[in-house]
């Protein structure tokens, strides 16, 4: 222990935490770079994405403008495509590239792609055990590894277990959106090479939040085993 603080944590899952920190920093930094800098053919985030659904036979998804920035999202149970303010009506290079992305996971609906479908049917389990599996995995050490403690703390694993997988399977799910967008923007000559230089590190800033994320969760779930572990 470290002034109350469990070791464990500081080794496990703190250097996770400065990698998510870093990578949030990142990804605004990036994105407000080339949030500066027009993309050649004047394109709207929102045009952007019609276009490039329009490509792709799609036109049962809506594209509406959402509050925030880098909110952005595909919602697939309501076929609708959200972009924030800073994406929806600018014509920057980032704009575009986040639109791309975002239309790429709308693409991977309608063409059934695996890994999203299963991503979706773990949404709820994962909101469960991200927010309680932890808390009754702790509660469990404290109360013993037999009886009422080994049956918490089993339970705890197994919910927190599915936040972790939801946070690995979306890995290829965002790693497959970025590259279908990068894909798509320069078969319909969207936009040009040097600005797809410029989208390929606004995604790569990007997909690095979601490897951060995913790093958490496991290194959470190790130091969860391994503290069980060393109490036995």
């Amino acid at each position: 222990m470290y002034y109350g603080i469990d070791s464990s944590y500081i080794i496990f899952v703190v250097p996770a935490l400065i990698l998510s920190l870093w990578a949030q920093f990142k990804v605004k930094s990036t994105f407000s770079r080339y949030s500066q800098i027009m993309c050649s053919r004047n394109i709207t985030g929102a045009g952007a994405a019609k276009l490039l659904m329009d490509a792709n036979s799609i036109s049962d998804v809506a594209i509406e403008s959402t509050g925030g920035s880098l909110t952005d999202h595909y919602d697939p149970g309501g076929h609708v495509l959200r972009l924030s303010q800073p994406v929806y009506g600018q014509r920057s290079i980032a704009a575009v590239g986040v639109a791309a992305h975002e239309t790429g996971h709308a693409i991977q609906h309608a063409q059934g792609y695996g890994p999203l479908f299963l991503r979706s049917s773990l949404v709820p389990a994962a909101n469960i055990g991200s927010t309680i599996g932890p808390w009754l995995a702790i509660a469990g050490l404290f109360l013993g590894s037999s009886g009422i403690g080994g049956i918490l703390f089993n339970l705890g694993i197994i919910l927190f277990g599915a936040a972790v997988l939801f946070y690995l399977i979306t890995l290829p799910v965002e790693f497959n959106a970025s590259s279908r967008a990068l894909v798509m923007l320069q078969q319909n000559q969207v936009l040009t090479d040097e600005e797809l230089a410029g989208v390929k590190k606004v995604l790569s800033a990007a997909a690095m939040t979601y490897v951060a994320s995913a790093l958490t969760a496991v290194m959470s779930l190790v130091r969860l085993l391994f503290l069980a572990r060393r109490r036995r």
